[in-house]
């Protein structure tokens, strides 16, 4: 009797150590299917979009890392985009980093305008060896799905009313009323392009936005998780984050359709 009791202790401490160890080999597994999606990611684009030479054309392969030629490729593609945008007939954006302008354009006219306060890239998309990114962004993109903190339209619902004496005029809307903006939108070719209002108004502002990057970024690892528990690499998603006023972003959330289009200059 007194040998069973103790032969339980020891029997639970190795089922922890192998379930240590088994948990460490799959953190190790996981981060090393992490670390292989960006490289899988580059591969892809310098197959598809990697800028070549005109056969017709010939000159010194050193032009295509040259920062004034890939500088002229950036405007060429940014202008493509547009050029393709502006054949439509919806309303589309414009990002030009460069300059710090975010815009809401229909047919090449500019409709509103917004300062860009501040952005980060993705590694991957910044200029560098032969960049394929410049080419990939010669066309428009075209967004798949959007994750926001805000609605994108509005509910309102009225009575009409039977006559004259059940007439009630409009209430004011309460301006105390406040929401974050916050929104993020997936495009077509995987880029996450997510969009964050400057202002910190409240003294909440700072954790809404945690956690609300913190939810996308869950949703996101659970993503990775199906992948690497079926043995293949996860996606690994460019990202491009800008900071505008809060006015500003929540004008061009609701203004842009639901599979609105989205030219970016770097």
């Amino acid at each position: 009797m007194e040998t069973e009791i103790q032969d339980k202790p020891e029997v639970n401490k190795k089922g922890y150590i192998i379930a240590a160890v088994l948990i460490l080999v799959f953190m190790v597994y996981y981060l090393v299917m992490m670390l292989l999606a960006p490289a899988k990611l580059l591969k892809s684009l310098k197959e598809n979009y990697e800028l070549i030479q005109a056969e017709g054309n010939p000159a010194d392969e050193r032009i295509l890392t040259d920062s004034a030629y890939l500088s002229l490729q950036n405007d060429k593609a940014y202008l493509q985009s547009r050029i393709a945008m502006a054949e439509t007939d919806s309303i589309y954006l414009t990002i030009n980093l460069a300059d710090s302008i975010a815009e809401l354009e229909t047919s090449g006219v500019s409709v509103h305008k917004a300062a860009i306060k501040k952005a980060d890239i993705s590694r991957i998309l910044k200029y560098g060896d032969n960049n394929p990114g410049l080419t990939m962004l010669s066309r428009p993109l075209t967004i798949v799905r959007d994750f926001s903190s805000i609605q994108k339209e509005p509910l309102m619902i009225k009575m009409a009313p039977k006559d004259t004496s059940e007439y009630v005029p409009d209430i004011i809307p309460d301006t105390a009323d406040y929401e974050p903006v916050n929104y993020i939108l997936e495009m077509d070719n995987g880029i996450i392009f997510s969009i964050y209002q400057e202002e910190k108004i409240r003294l909440g502002d700072g954790m809404d936005l945690f956690g609300f990057d913190l939810r996308y970024r869950i949703r996101n690892t659970i993503k990775s998780l199906r992948s690497v528990f079926t043995l293949k690499i996860p996606e690994y998603h460019p990202f491009i984050k800008i900071r505008l006023p809060r006015k500003d972003a929540k004008i061009i959330y609701r203004a842009l359709p639901l599979h609105g289009q989205v030219a970016i200059k770097l």
